[in-house]
């Protein structure tokens, strides 16, 4: 079986993917020259990567997203594959696959709607991505959703059938690039908590800062890392009551950086108030940190309860604040969930095995159309 596997976003995500697949199959990477060579190194070495030239509003306006777009149907036209199987993220999508309707297709949807604050007309991009998000589950041949909740979603809001939505969980996510700087000499922080990634309303950093007096209360020398950029962080910092129990890093965080910052907190922290799915939680997992994450969308699916971290209702900062204190307090079972979480990790959040068990047997049911086709 011969898969193109198209991104323009979640390079991480996709190469980790693509590397899997590729022992199962024959694999072709199709992604835009601006792909890092830091991501390229990630790629093992049988699959075959085609990049196109991506399109920039600087070099020849508007138009020049056509030579983009002619050239990534060349190339995959040139490499015939049984399957064509992409990422949902870029509207541009919407000129793309129309043109490569002979072929089945795949999509992984990682967001069934906008994010809150994402979804309205004056946001950059909303009106283009609920396009594609219509034309992906309107017209792909097969879907792929992170969890059982989101299927759910899908098949009760949006219409789409049973038999074409498949939930799988995210897999290793963003975790080799943040793994690969692991220093053994970097020791954990006594009483560190994490909050790491984009930072915008949705993701419920007020929840966390709210909890701050109740977890200090109890463990007086607890610090809270906040590490990430996203909308205007001084609303934030003015809910802060004790401005000197919080770790500042407002940009967007290198991977040798963000390791360390994982390595060093105790317990790693999603106060979201909604959310599709997160990559933070299996990049915790590879640091063998625990996770304390809020009961929204498929986030609880990731996690098991008492083993590999706590769920909390989300909104409530006492609720949120007992779980930490819970695990501050407590070496042993902090350890010891970490443990599980890494082994989680390996076992059923492997690549391997979710291509295995869950991915290749849909291709193969999608397989039908290209032979009749």
């Amino acid at each position: 079986m011969k898969v193109l596997c198209l991104c323009f976003w979640f390079y991480d995500y996709t190469i980790q993917f693509a590397n899997a697949l590729s022992r199962r199959c024959t694999v072709m990477l199709l992604i835009p020259d601006t792909v890092s060579q830091e991501y390229l190194n990630l790629i093992d070495e049988q699959i075959e990567v085609q990049q196109f030239e991506y399109y920039r509003s600087s070099s020849g306006g508007f138009f020049s997203i056509f030579p983009m777009i002619r050239t990534i149907i060349r190339q995959a036209r040139a490499f015939n594959p049984d399957i064509i199987h992409y990422q949902a993220h870029n509207p541009v999508l919407c000129a793309i696959l129309p043109f490569l309707r002979s072929y089945p297709q795949v999509a992984t949807i990682h967001d069934v709607k906008p994010h809150p604050g994402e979804d309205s007309i004056f946001h950059r991009g909303a009106v283009p991505q609920k396009i594609l998000l219509y034309y992906s589950r309107k017209y792909s041949d097969k879907i792929f959703v992170h969890g059982e909740y989101l299927k759910k979603e899908m098949m009760e809001n949006y219409s789409v059938r049973g038999e074409i939505v498949h939930a799988i969980p995210m897999g290793e996510h963003e975790v080799e690039p943040f793994t690969r700087y692991w220093n053994e000499h970097l020791p954990e922080d006594a009483g560190t908590i994490l909050f790491f990634g984009r930072i915008y309303a949705y993701k419920g950093l007020d929840c966390l800062i709210k909890a701050e007096p109740f977890i200090t209360k109890e463990v007086p020398d607890a610090k809270i890392i906040i590490a990430g950029v996203g909308e205007d962080f001084s609303k934030y910092e003015k809910m802060m009551v004790n401005r000197e129990r919080f770790i500042i890093h407002n940009y967007l965080i290198p991977y040798a950086e963000g390791a360390a910052l994982f390595q060093r907190s105790s317990v790693v922290v999603l106060p979201y108030k909604e959310a599709s799915q997160s990559g933070v939680i299996t990049t915790a997992y590879g640091f063998g940190k625990p996770v304390i994450v809020t009961d929204v969308g498929s986030i609880p699916e990731m996690v098991d309860e008492g083993k590999t971290g706590f769920i909390v209702p989300p909104r409530d900062p006492e609720a949120l604040a007992g779980a930490i204190v819970t695990l501050l307090k407590n070496n042993e079972q902090r350890k010891m969930m970490g443990e599980n979480g890494l082994k989680k990790l390996k076992t059923d959040l492997s690549w391997e095995t979710i291509v295995e068990t869950a991915i290749f047997p849909v291709y193969e049911q999608a397989l039908p159309k290209r032979v009749s086709g």
